[in-house]
Order: structure tokens, then C-alpha cells, then sequence
């Protein structure tokens, strides 16, 4: 994958549940907060699937991330999630694109599509 710095041109935000909340049961409730600096990034949508549950349809996005690698990005967990563009993503996985120099960090996540 030939990348290049002008190639990124989203921003995305990490974020990281600090597990502080509780609900009226005492049973933990995500409470995802903004985690290090915003990052450049592309997007590339992989799908985008429709499925109906219990008479209300869903459409879910499925999107790859690429970042620069960084010690920061390095730290990226499957248990985080991403902010972009107003949607909360989900990530589903990460890995190093093949480069020369391990210059790039993929993160594939999903959201719920608007609509």
C-alpha cells in the first residue's frame, strides 16, 4: 500500500472507557473518554450491511482507519473505539499495513449508519 502523509486527510479521536460509571443495579457502565491527541487518518468504507430487528431496520458501517504508526497508535486497543465524523466506531481489528518501514497502523471499526 504506497501511503503518504497528504494521503491523510480525516481526523479521528481515540477513545477509552475509564470504567468510572455505574448504573441503579452498581453494574459498570461505559463511560468512553477522549485519549491522547486527535489523529490524521484515511478512511476507506469496506460494507455496509441492512439487517431488520424486530420490525426496525439497522444499517452498519464497516470502515478501514489507516494512521501513522506511532508509539501512540501502537497503543491502540481492540477495546477502544474511535470518534469520527459525529459517529462512535466500534473496532473489530488492528494491524500493521505491510511497508518498509512499518510507517502505517490499520484499524478496522464499525458504526451504526445514520438513516
Amino acid at each position: 500500500m504506497g501511503m503518504n502523509a497528504g494521503q491523510l486527510d480525516r481526523r479521528i479521536q481515540v477513545l477509552r472507557d475509564t470504567g468510572t460509571g455505574t448504573n441503579g443495579f452498581n453494574e459498570p457502565v461505559p463511560d468512553w473518554q477522549p485519549l491522547g491527541p486527535l489523529l490524521a487518518a484515511t478512511r476507506r468504507d469496506v460494507s455496509d450491511a441492512e439487517k431488520a430487528v424486530a420490525g426496525h431496520r439497522s444499517a452498519t458501517l464497516v470502515a478501514r482507519f489507516v494512521v501513522r504508526s506511532t508509539s501512540f497508535s501502537r497503543g491502540i486497543r481492540r477495546t477502544d473505539r474511535l470518534s469520527h465524523d459525529g459517529a462512535e466506531w466500534e473496532i473489530a481489528g488492528i494491524k500493521e499495513v505491510p511497508s518498509p518501514r512499518r510507517a502505517f497502523i490499520e484499524i478496522t471499526a464499525k458504526t451504526e449508519a445514520p438513516g
